[in-house]
């Protein structure tokens, strides 16, 4: 938090010392599992918990000395805000971006609530651990998939996004072109509808058709659903596979189990082949039809099935040059380019060529139609638990569903809940849910679920133009003030968060909300704070307070404080609460200053890359904070800040500094724009040894020049470092003798005869590459340059003899010798 604040306070000090009005607000996701189920474990109410642990964290941010707008602050789990939301929810729902159906939905058996495909890692709940399992739920959905043409075309349109984030949403979205294929079905098993209506596949490969061996639908498929109705073996079988992973990479790496049908599929180019048809484990219903037809040659999936169940294994795609009567399949399916074989009027075609004459055929004999799809899925966003925005939605039994009418929003949780029961509080209050229908007053219940905690993250920088409006938007200040110039976080959010924002956008600028598309203009992702881990002889993890160091390099040990026993020293990683190898900022606060912990963050590394946190690292931020202290409390007697400069010329030596000064201004002010703090901190040190050295030579001298140069120097230096280092900056102002606050001060802008380059190197070539070099007056003309580079020693040397035909000049750049 340390770091990612100070990169955005940099930013914002920086800006509105350029003359921009700037909107640095501050705000809390403070719904979720996570606050729930501390406050269960602590036997505190959540918003007890939740609030205790904004102010303790608003006390660290404010020591921190953010320059945040403090009357915009916000907290999602406030009924001001969740009003709001709600009022959201309801306009998406009457423009068309809501729906309610019954769905298989990611189950987290600990947590007890429903997770977005996204909150499920390796095929377990992102928050508690838990094997996810497969359930059927009605539940509220938002039609993101209607918009993923939009959501990845407009990735183009973000060219100050970085391109991973870019990558990754493009993935996640994940467009292809193939084909819907209807296969004719046949069984006992099926009635007479159900065969008629076939088997749907999508698929991307329609070339490796000659090739299949068997097709399988998803366990949750509707065939295998009604199937399983009267098939008790096969019943089970779906269950087992409920209880399994449900993601994609998981699946992957899981054991490739099947199940018979009874019923078999009509191979639509060979006649009279059918192959047969499995409930298989490795199925999403979520991807394509939820149905495939299985190519062992050339899927490694289907090739492991294949094995298992005994089925043929044909290549039809084969290596360029390869003979079609000996290449076989072994234990690795065939995924390289190559050419079609053993598949008839395909044979000797590429891929590309195969796929697109196999649809041709299969849309001319009306069973097959050429379409795009895409793997994003529509966001489910209802949660069964008690922590969360409540969907304002009222059922009832004679009218159905009935949104809250707006002027009884919010729909407030209610304090008086329960923890000791499993599952959602609101589902089991004796009261909460029993509310009489808005449109017949006959009884009715409310909806017991609350949102997903992204629906709450998914607008908060619209609400942070007009924080306390009676609706969700103040259109006249979203206006002015967004798509977000800025945004500083860490690339977790590149799918989940982000692409939430982006739909939500376009879902709120179609109710009038807003009147963009895109929430966030500017991109920046930085890199995470690392520290060691440690951990005692039974596993558990030990804090960094927790432990005593010893020794170094082979001999480095650690000791635990309570026990004195040996503690296991671990690999660096993340900081994490749960691994607790966190550093608590008020600690540093308290020894060395927070200007110092800023410093550190912004001065060690890349902001992209990882830091890892050291007490070396954290003292050598210190010591440049005392060394500018002593630095400005040296320099006694020169003129104040903005004092005008005297008519005298400065000496040699004060003419270097002011040189130096105005050059550190122009690579400072481009390194903060590039987000290169880092750079920007080395080319402040730099001045700061250089300001060092002057003083030595000038503060004795007897011209005011030089005098001045100096202040000039200290208070743009004092200037510059003021957003990285507020604090200090602030002392250090006054004890110059600034007027008002340094916070208030203009940015420093560069002179630029000041920072013109006197002479310049610049490198000879002879075709393209370089022999030698020049050092020239700079901006000679070009002729007088090619006429220095031919007479050049060694370029003469190495011509002679040759003729040179052309000669290009790239003006203070480049010299190139054509011969």
């Amino acid at each position: 938090h340390v770091r990612n604040y100070a990169m955005g306070d940099v930013v914002a000090r920086y800006k509105r010392a350029q003359g921009f009005n700037v909107l640095h607000p501050m705000g809390w996701d403070a719904f979720g599992m996570p606050a729930e189920n501390a406050a269960i474990e602590n036997k505190t109410h959540p918003a007890k918990w939740t609030h205790d642990n904004i102010d303790a964290m608003r006390d660290q941010l404010k020591a921190i000395g953010l320059s945040i707008d403090r009357t915009r602050e916000i907290a999602t789990c406030d009924p001001e805000y969740y009003a709001q939301e709600q009022a959201l929810f309801l306009d998406f729902l009457e423009h068309g971006f809501v729906y309610r159906k019954d769905s298989s939905v990611n189950w987290d058996p600990v947590d007890q609530t429903v997770l977005a495909n996204e909150q499920v890692i390796d095929g377990r709940g992102w928050r508690s651990g838990a094997l996810v399992e497969k359930r059927k739920l009605s539940q509220w959905f938002f039609n993101i998939s209607e918009h993923a043409e939009d959501l990845l075309s407009a990735l183009d349109d973000l060219p100050r996004w970085p391109d991973k984030v870019r990558l990754m949403q493009s993935n996640w979205i994940g467009r292809s072109q193939g084909l819907n294929l209807t296969f004719a079905l046949a069984g006992e098993s099926l009635g007479p509808e159900d065969l008629e209506r076939g088997l749907d596949v999508y698929t991307t490969r329609p070339d490796t058709l000659f090739g299949a061996s068997f097709c399988a639908i998803a366990p949750d498929h509707p065939l295998a659903e009604k199937l399983a109705r009267t098939d008790p073996a096969l019943r089970a079988f779906i269950e087992e596979c409920r209880r399994s992973s449900t993601t994609e990479e998981a699946m992957e790496t899981a054991e490739k189990k099947g199940r018979l049908t009874g019923l078999t599929a009509a191979h639509p180019f060979i006649p009279g082949k059918s192959l047969p048809v499995f409930v298989a484990n490795f199925i999403l219903m979520e991807y394509g039809a939820g149905a495939i037809f299985g190519c062992p040659g050339h899927d490694q999936r289907d090739l492991d099935f294949a094995r298992k169940y005994g089925l043929e294994v044909i290549p039809v795609v084969i290596p360029h040059g390869a003979d079609a009567a000996t290449f076989t399949i072994e234990g690795e399916a065939f995924t390289q380019d190559g050419v079609l074989a053993n598949s008839a009027f395909l044979d000797g075609l590429d891929a590309e060529s195969a796929k697109e004459e196999a649809i041709k055929r299969l849309e001319a004999s009306g069973v097959g139609q050429r379409t795009v799809h895409y793997k994003l899925r529509d966001w489910g966003i209802s949660r069964q638990r008690y922590w969360g925005c409540p969907i304002p939605i009222i059922h009832c039994a004679a009218c159905g569903i009935v949104p809250v009418p707006k002027d009884q929003l919010p729909v407030h949780l209610p304090g008086d809940v329960s923890f000791d029961k499993p599952g959602n509080p609101l589902a089991h209050h004796p009261t909460w849910k029993h509310v009489d229908c808005p449109k017949c007053g006959a009884a009715a219940t409310r909806d017991t679920d609350t949102f997903d905690t992204f629906v709450d993250s998914s607008w908060y920088f619209a609400r942070f133009c007009a924080p306390r409006s009676q609706a969700p938007t103040d259109r006249a200040e979203t206006d002015y003030w967004l798509p977000v110039d800025q945004y500083i976080g860490g690339v977790e959010h590149a799918i989940l968060h982000l692409l939430y924002a982006r739909y939500f956008t376009r879902a709120m600028q179609a109710c009038g909300h807003v009147g963009i598309l895109e929430p966030f203009e500017g991109l920046f992702t930085q890199g995470m704070v690392t520290h060691e881990t440690y951990r005692n002889p039974d596993g558990k993890w030990l804090s960094p307070d927790e432990i005593r160091l010893t020794g170094a390099g082979s001999n480095r040990a650690a000791f635990s404080l309570t026990t004195n026993q040996p503690v296991i020293i671990g690999p660096t990683e993340k900081m994490s609460k749960s691994k607790r190898n966190t550093v608590d900022p008020e600690d540093i606060i308290a020894q060395y200053g927070a200007d110092t912990a800023r410093w550190f963050m912004l001065s060690d590394s890349p902001p992209e890359r990882d830091v890892e946190w050291t007490d070396a690292g954290v003292e050598g931020a210190w010591r440049f904070v005392q060394r500018l202290w002593t630095l400005v409390t040296d320099l006694t007697g020169i003129p104040s800040p903005g004092a005008a400069m005297p008519a005298a010329q400065p000496s040699e030596a004060a003419g270097a500094l002011r040189k130096t000064t105005h050059k550190t201004i122009e690579a400072t002010t481009q390194e903060i724009e590039r987000f290169h703090f880092n750079r920007a901190v080395a080319h402040l040190y730099e001045l700061t040894n250089a300001i060092r050295k002057a003083e030595r030579a000038l503060a004795q001298s007897e011209i005011e020049t030089d005098h001045w140069a100096l202040s000039e120097a200290l208070s743009h230096l004092i200037v510059m470092v003021a957003p990285m280092t507020p604090h200090l900056a602030e002392e250090c102002w006054r004890r110059l003798g600034g007027q008002g606050l340094v916070v208030d001060q203009p940015w420093p802008k560069a002179e630029e005869r000041l920072i013109a380059e006197e002479t310049v190197l610049i490198p000879i070539q002879v075709n393209g590459k370089k022999r030698a070099e020049l050092k020239l007056a700079a901006n000679l003309a070009p002729k007088d340059v090619e006429a220095a580079a031919r007479a050049h020693p060694k370029i003469v040397a190495f011509l002679e003899g040759r003729k040179i035909r052309k000669v290009i000049v790239v003006s203070d750049r480049i010299v190139n010798i054509v011969i």
